[in-house]
């Protein structure tokens, strides 16, 4: 069996890049029921991006208690200030982090 050439790269070769280019793209845009906040191009009060690829998490209204002092996540107890959250678009609550560090929060419009 001889393979066919294409511009002195055989047929295999070039459809096995091919395939690796596009299973980069779709790993690179995966972020299923978060793909709103990447595609809204969210950023912190620091101006970095809220997320990337499997950054976000949506979180139930029993997790979240609303205090004075803002948004507690009772998994973890972290406190987030009313004036870091983000209107969510969903009337849900997301958390997003990168390596362990919030980034971002989205929470209910009225629910402060």
């Amino acid at each position: 069996m001889t393979l066919q050439q294409s511009g002195g790269v055989t047929r295999p070769v070039l459809f096995g890049v091919t395939a690796i280019g596009m299973l980069s793209l779709t790993l690179a845009h995966a972020h299923g029921p978060a793909a709103w906040i990447q595609q809204g191009g969210y950023k912190n009060g620091l101006g970095e991006l809220c997320c990337g690829e499997r950054d976000c998490v949506e979180l139930a209204a029993a997790d979240i208690q609303i205090t004075p002092g803002g948004y507690v996540v009772k998994a973890t107890s972290e406190t987030i200030p009313f004036s870091e959250a983000t209107p969510s678009p969903t009337g849900t609550f997301w958390r997003c982090d990168w390596g362990g560090q919030r980034k971002c929060f989205f929470a209910p419009p009225g629910s402060t």
